[in-house]
C-alpha cells in the first residue's frame, strides 16, 4: 500500500514507519524538521511542511496515497505545551486534503482519557490526566470531532500509557476493555496495532482501546 503518514518523527510514529517499511509498504512522511526524518529507505519519500498551516504540502502528502496514518502528538515544553490548538489545526489540514485527493481511509492515533474515553481510565491515572494533559487532551478532542464528522473511513486508536519497550505481540484491544491499576502498552505493539488496521480496514468508523 501506499500510506501517508504524519507524526512519522515521533516515538510511536518512527516504530510504525520502521514496520510498514519493513513489510514492503511506501510511505510518504510529511516532517516539519528533515533533520529529525526517520532513516532514509527507498520506500520512504519524505515531505517537508507544517502540518497545522501549510495545506499545499499536507495535500501532497495525501495525494495517491491508499490511506493516511496520523501518529501525530502535542509537544510539550518547559514553558507548556507548544501550541494548544495543535491537533485541531493538523486535523482539519488533513480531513480538507483527504477530501481533495478523495483518499477515505485513515487511521488516527489518539489516547484512552481523551473525550468520552475519560471514563474508560482507572481512578489513578484519570487523575493524573486531569491535573496535567487537560489542555492537551482537549486539542485532541477538538480535533476528532472534526474527525468524526468529516465523513472519512476513519478508526480511532486509544492506547492506554506507552511504554518504549520491546513489542510483545500479546496486547489486547477493543472498543472497551477492562483495566485496572495504571495499564501500559508498548509503543512498538501499538505501531504493529495501527498498521493492521490499515491493511486489514476493520474498525471502521470504531474506537478501538489497547493495553497490555
Amino acid at each position: 500500500m501506499r500510506i501517508a503518514v504524519f507524526g512519522g518523527t515521533g516515538g510511536t510514529g518512527r516504530r510504525f514507519v520502521a514496520q510498514a517499511l519493513a513489510a514492503g509498504h511506501q510511505l510518504i512522511a510529511l516532517v516539519r524538521d528533515p533533520a529529525k526524518a526517520p532513516p532514509a529507505h527507498d520506500g520512504l519519500t519524505v515531505l517537508t511542511g507544517e502540518a497545522t498551516s501549510d495545506q499545499g504540502a499536507v495535500t501532497a502528502a495525501v495525494t495517491g496515497a491508499d490511506a493516511v496514518v496520523s501518529a501525530l502528538g502535542t509537544e510539550r515544553t518547559w514553558q507548556g505545551v507548544r501550541a494548544p490548538t495543535v491537533m485541531a489545526e493538523a486535523t482539519a489540514r488533513i480531513v480538507t486534503a483527504m477530501r481533495e485527493a478523495e483518499v477515505a481511509r485513515v487511521v488516527w492515533l489518539s489516547g484512552l482519557g481523551v473525550g468520552d474515553t475519560l471514563a474508560e481510565v482507572p481512578p489513578l491515572p484519570r487523575l493524573a490526566y486531569r491535573a496535567l494533559l487537560s489542555r492537551v487532551y482537549a486539542d485532541k478532542a477538538a480535533g476528532e470531532r472534526l474527525l468524526r464528522r468529516s465523513g472519512l473511513d476513519w478508526t480511532l486508536v486509544y492506547p492506554v500509557m506507552m511504554t518504549n519497550g520491546a513489542p510483545t505481540g500479546r496486547y489486547r484491544h477493543g472498543e472497551r476493555l477492562e483495566l485496572r491499576g495504571v495499564p501500559t502498552v508498548a509503543r512498538a505493539d501499538v505501531a504493529a496495532f495501527m498498521l493492521g488496521r490499515v491493511t486489514s480496514g476493520d474498525y471502521l468508523h470504531k474506537i478501538a482501546v489497547i493495553a497490555d
